[in-house]
């Protein structure tokens, strides 16, 4: 049987000159009615894995210093490069890959969770009858089947939810997501559907009422994209591929090739990032899958090259899960300035984005406070006003960076394609950049092909169509059922742990502590109000986790989804590491140190902080004023004008509320602007003024104070914890 397409990507071949494409491919990219025959096929093809587990980093450093040349070597960690390695060594190439960070620590981490063919790309082919739009999105979407079948743990389909507000809407865009359902064709997850008003507001409660006309309903998939990125890199290193994080490609090794006298890249200089020691790693061919460094690498090949992409800021941020139904996600077609923003549960709580502004290129990408409250301004739009969206309700916020194809004259990025382009240089160097995540595989197998025809490599055909990755094989939706059976845990960590870990969650609920009660039995958290378990970070390791970073980032997603959670986390996480790594103590410190950088930074704890500082305006009414002047004489009996550890601990123990004093130094350090170890009457009026402006919330002084207040006679325990439901008036 023939299986037949063209090249996706555009191929250009010669100093960024763009050249025929490599033309129609045998084997190139199965065209299948059915993702499932693609396992048949693939199974076909494929032997186990040559290691059980992973090989540790140490094994791989090995394996690069010592191997006299590799077939090919890919530069970059993320999706598209761990994409390249996997297909490469499946194809029974000699495969190294080196990452500068760790595994999905730029692009791949920060995404909007989708696994999608592009709505909005479909609109523009149809409206601008582009041809390669269309191909574009008809390639996402098989890709998205197949990627949903490969990692069944990792990702699941996803309904959004399109309102509507305007009666002309409704068949404008049912015919749009109908023929996004037939382009899907037997790969459509599941039929779009109408619903009428209030259906709407049945599946979507927190909907603004008003004008509200109805609703489309259409699928797509949601994934754990570090997670995805790591299970693919895992994958590569279980097949055989020697892949290693921190990493960083010095310069590029050149020799000159006898026939032709050329000179050829022929591997590249590398530091080890952690140790700083170097050497050389040699290899046939040079694939450089780095993302929005792309030209920096290319640079080294070429300092005179045209650079080829164009980087674009995308800012998301997260809200407790209330502000979204638990499986309903919503899509704004068009804000205020024609962007399109995602509303959409994950990982029990509320992600929204994007934003596409044109930015540098920088390892360390800042969300900044316009973005995102323009992103809080669009929530509004369309969220029910008896749901006050609230700036301090925003638990973490990251800024991801798209490395976008473009002509170097374009100045919209939001016009760019996000197509992908194959560059092969004079050298030989093989460039992939720009693509979406959801088209990784095809991607690699599009580069690998260039590989092999311009390298001339010994290789089969592609064989990752159908290919389960790290997890994905034995998992079924019943597995944490045996968690919970066969170890004892709590029914939410096992769920975790499957949906994280897949099949091998068996091998992290071996690793989890005894917890000294009587249930759980084991599986000691490292928050009390998230499942993850201190065991992960055992396991963590063994996955090259490097840094207290990498364990709360991308081996879990803390840092994505509570700044403050994760930063409780980080002690306990740092003495886990040190001791499984026999760190110093000045390592250790260092580590907390970076790592609280980078979530006050990276993950938006600066600008969630500096909605609370010492120069806070205080915009109260007098009678608030006074209100909130007698709540705090209430705990300053003495009239000194501020309050102390001592002074909570006062009315605490009036009401017989234990409390423990750590926490309480955590409590009115949150609120101690001047960090003098007291919180004046000015600190606490600046606090209830933030509360009530919305820019802060969960203040857990705030709480504290009002409840204790109201329950001085009732002897009433005082939630003190961070979650933020219910705590909508704290005035």
């Amino acid at each position: 049987m023939a299986f037949q397409k063209a090249v996706k990507g555009t191929i250009l071949v010669g100093g960024g000159a763009l050249a025929t494409v490599l033309g129609l491919s045998q084997f190139a990219h199965y065209r299948r009615k059915q993702v499932s025959l693609a396992y048949v096929e693939a199974a076909g093809y494929l032997t186990e894995p040559v290691n059980r587990e992973p090989p540790s980093r140490e094994a791989q450093l090995m394996t690069l210093k010592n191997t006299p040349e590799f077939d090919i070597l890919v530069i970059g960690g993320g999706a598209t490069g761990c994409g390249c390695a996997l297909d490469a060594v499946t194809r029974g190439l000699k495969t190294a890959l080196v990452e500068r960070d760790d595994f999905s620590s730029g692009t791949s981490s920060r995404s909007t969770k989708l696994i999608h063919g592009g709505v909005r790309y479909l609109q523009k082919a149809i409206m601008n009858l582009d041809v390669e739009q269309y191909r574009m999105v008809k390639e996402a979407l098989h890709e998205r089947a197949n990627l949903l079948e490969i990692a069944p743990h990792l990702s699941a389909p996803l309904p959004i939810m399109l309102p509507l507000y305007k009666w002309w809407q409704l068949p404008y865009y049912w015919v749009g997501i109908k023929m996004y359902d037939l382009v899907a064709g037997s790969q459509c997850l599941k039929s779009s559907y109408v619903l009428s008003k209030s259906r709407a507001l049945e599946h979507f409660p927190m909907l603004q009422k008003d004008k509200l006309v109805g609703a489309i309903v259409y699928y797509d998939g949601q994934h754990n994209d570090a997670r995805m990125n790591l299970a693919i890199a895992l994958t590569a290193a279980r097949y055989g591929a020697a892949t290693a994080n921190y990493m960083e490609v010095v310069s590029l090794l050149k020799k000159t090739d006898p026939e032709t006298g050329k000179e050829r890249v022929s591997g590249a200089r590398c530091k080890d990032v952690l140790t700083g020691q170097e050497f050389d790693v040699r290899a046939k061919c040079v694939i450089n899958a780095s993302g929005p460094f792309t030209d920096s690498v290319r640079k080294m090949d070429d300092k005179n090259v045209v650079p080829i992409c164009q980087p674009s800021a995308g800012v998301h941020i997260v809200m407790p899960g209330y502000y979204s139904p638990e499986n309903m996600g919503l899509l704004d077609p068009a804000t205020s300035d024609g962007r399109v923003i995602f509303f959409l549960p994950w990982e029990k709580m509320t992600i929204a984005g994007t934003t596409d502004t044109p930015t540098d290129v920088t390892h360390h990408p800042i969300p900044s406070e316009e973005d995102i409250n323009f992103i809080l301004n669009e929530v509004r739009n369309y969220l029910s006003s008896d749901v006050e969206v609230r700036r301090g309700d925003v638990l973490a916020a990251w800024s991801g960076i798209r490395p976008l194809v473009t002509d170097p004259k374009s100045a919209d990025t939001q016009s760019i394609s996000r197509n992908h382009v194959v560059d092969i240089s004079d050298s030989g160097l093989i460039t992939i950049a720009g693509g979406k995540w959801t088209t990784y595989r095809s991607m690699a197998e599009d580069t690998v092909n260039a590989a092999v025809k311009f390298h001339n490599l010994n290789a089969g055909p592609s064989r990752t169509v159908g290919l389960f990755l790290q997890g994905g094989k034995d998992w079924s939706p019943t597995l944490y059922i045996r968690l919970v059976q066969d170890y004892g845990l709590e029914s939410e960590v096992a769920q975790h742990l499957a949906k994280t870990y897949g099949d091998k969650a068996f091998e992290v609920a071996k690793m989890a502590s005894v917890t000294g009660k009587r249930w759980p039995v084991v599986g000691v958290r490292l928050v009390s109000e998230f499942p993850y378990i201190e065991a992960e970070v055992k396991y963590g390791i063994k996955e090259y986790a490097c840094t207290a970073v990498d364990m709360i980032s991308r081996r879990t997603r803390l840092a994505f989804l509570n700044v403050q959670a994760a930063e409780e986390a980080l002690p306990r996480i740092v003495e886990l590491m040190g001791r499984e790594l026999n760190w110093s103590e000045l390592r250790k410190q260092e580590e907390l140190e970076t790592a609280t950088r980078f979530l006050y930074y990276e993950m938006g704890y600066k600008s969630r902080t500096e909605q609370l500082t010492d120069s806070t305006e205080i915009s109260l009414l007098p009678s608030d004023i006074d209100r909130y002047k007698k709540r705090f004489h209430k705990f300053d009996e003495d009239e000194k004008g501020f309050i102390t550890i001592v002074d909570v601990q006062r009315v605490l123990e009036s009401i017989n509320v234990q409390m423990d004093e750590n926490t309480l130094h955590e409590i009115l350090c949150e609120v101690d602007l001047n960090k003098n170890g007291q919180v004046e009457l000015h600190e606490f009026l600046q606090l209830m003024s933030a509360v009530q402006k919305g820019r802060v919330s969960g203040s857990r002084l705030a709480i504290l104070m009002k409840t204790a207040e109201e329950n001085l006679d009732r002897r009433v325990p005082i939630p003190v914890d961070r979650s933020c439901g219910g705590l909508h008036d704290l005035e």
